[in-house]
């Protein structure tokens, strides 16, 4: 049988599909196919004044490609840091994390998760 994450493809997500998630922002899957356990990729939209709920990911490697907007991110240890566009930030796996839109516009930014994202591996901390 043939693998069909080795054939190419287009895939165009759907506006529509589009959900609150309950960290606090909004997410379409652009990307999380079975077919492809390797990599996610989500955009999340976070609106003026909002910040995320503290959360983490079991086993998960994130990356935020920050689109649009300005944010305040609180990852793991570091030191609160202003994000701006083009910026990427990497979340290793198990590691605290939320974003803060500090800006006057929504804050958008693509997930990029390793492997790909399974709610099952969202850990909410409610402090």
């Amino acid at each position: 049988m043939t693998n069909p994450s080795m054939h190419p493809s287009i895939h165009r997500p759907d506006e529509a599909d589009s959900y609150s998630f309950r960290e606090g922002c909004d997410i379409l899957e652009t990307w999380n196919s079975p077919n492809d356990p390797a990599l996610s990729i989500a955009r999340a939209t976070v609106p003026v004044g909002v910040t995320t709920s503290v959360h983490w990911l079991e086993g998960t490697t994130e990356r935020y490609l920050i689109l649009s907007g300005h944010g305040l991110a609180r990852i793991g240890d570091l030191p609160e840091t202003q994000v701006q566009p083009g910026d990427v930030i990497h979340i290793p796996p198990d590691c605290r994390q939320s974003i803060q839109n500090t800006g006057s516009v929504p804050l958008v930014f693509l997930a990029l998760c390793t492997p790909k994202f399974d709610p099952a591996v969202y850990h909410q901390i409610d402090d």
